[in-house]
């Protein structure tokens, strides 16, 4: 069974998370299957090994799972960009609005060197709100964003189309 098939059976359906009419893509299943998550960072590591990537920036708090274990895979930093008020540094902030709701996240003044060339990973893509916030924060700090890296796409709610302006090396393992 290849790997997309694999995931897509893995993922549990919740209805109504966080409120109704959402159908959240719950991945938990995934990181009780040791081969399988494992395969997971593989997979993604294949495809960015040679990207010249200097550093993985995770998105909290499933971004964190395999965009540290990416970053471990290549051999380069991972940076987290986390929910507003949860870094104990001084932070760059960037407020955005979701598919039901707002936030505000923060990266570390000091996570990122000017110039380098940051690939931004997270679970989901839905409606890129959360990932363009993470690339206004990266280009707050003088990075570059050479990438995104998602495990899930939602298509039907065209988050890709808002990342273009960023980056168009955009990749998920599985789409919806």
């Amino acid at each position: 069974m290849n790997l997309q098939k694999r995931i897509v059976d893995s993922i549990r359906d919740i209805p109504d998370f966080p409120k109704p009419g959402i159908i959240f893509k719950d991945i938990t299943p995934l990181l009780m299957d040791v081969t399988l998550s494992a395969d997971i960072t593989d997979a993604f590591a294949e495809r960015w090994i040679n990207q010249g990537i200097d550093v993985v920036v995770g998105i909290e708090s499933r971004g964190f799972i395999w965009g540290n274990s990416l970053a471990q895979k290549m051999g380069i930093p991972f940076v987290p960009v986390r929910k507003k008020g949860k870094l104990p540094a001084d932070t760059y902030s960037y407020e955005y609005d979701l598919e039901y709701g707002s936030a505000e996240v923060e990266l570390h003044k000091d996570a990122i060197i000017k110039g380098h060339n940051v690939l931004i990973h997270d679970d989901l893509l839905a409606t890129g709100g959360t990932a363009i916030a993470a690339a206004e924060l990266i280009k707050m700090a003088g990075g570059n964003v050479v990438g995104f890296s998602f495990l899930v796409e939602l298509r039907f709610l065209n988050g890709i189309e808002a990342l273009d302006k960023f980056s168009e090396n955009i990749h998920s393992l599985v789409s919806y």
